[in-house]
């Protein structure tokens, strides 16, 4: 008997995923793709101090980053991995329909380039709350974010395509509602 309340245990635990769930290899892929990796801080297009994957230096000397530099590749990883649970959770709390695994990554992805107030506060996730088809939402919404400083930019009109693709591949991997 208490051999069985162990592997009930075990399994109720494994079966209690993330909530809001850690985002997939697709995701990570992508996003690794197009914030490329930097292992000391330098400016961004728009002159902001990253390092690593994209992640957004609070310090002049990005100390809260938590790693000396350069920064290996594995860090860095770390580093986008820890990051993007800021956008996971904002998005959690602020989308109320269900999302595959990829359709969660894509708006991770989005959100972790564009920030939680944009993500929030948008038509895109306004359209999806209110019922519309999630794949027509993301085609037609992801793309008018390719701006950076007030200008069109190539690698952002390339990573918001890369997003709609990876929001319409489908998966039965579930993620919210979690």
């Amino acid at each position: 008997m208490k051999y069985l309340a162990i592997v009930l245990a075990a399994t109720v635990g494994l079966a209690q995923a993330a909530c809001p769930p850690t985002i997939n290899a697709a995701t990570q892929s992508l996003i690794k793709q197009f914030e490329g990796f930097v292992p000391s801080p330098a400016p961004d297009p728009i002159g902001l101090p990253t390092v690593g994957y994209g992640h957004l230096c609070q310090t002049s000397s990005c100390s809260d980053a938590g790693f000396a530099f350069p920064m290996t590749e594995a860090q860095a990883t770390t580093l986008m991995l820890r990051d993007s649970t800021t956008f996971t959770a904002c998005l959690r709390s602020a989308i109320r329909v269900a999302l595959n695994a990829n359709q969660f990554g894509a708006l991770s992805s989005w959100a972790f380039n564009e920030g939680c107030a944009n993500a929030r506060s948008s038509t895109l996730v306004s359209r999806l709350n209110a019922g519309e088809n999630p794949n027509t939402v993301a085609a037609q919404e992801l793309p008018r974010w390719n701006l950076a400083g007030g200008v069109v930019q190539p690698g952002l009109v390339r990573r918001r395509a890369a997003e709609v693709s990876l929001f319409q591949t489908a998966t039965t991997a579930a993620a919210i509602p979690c």
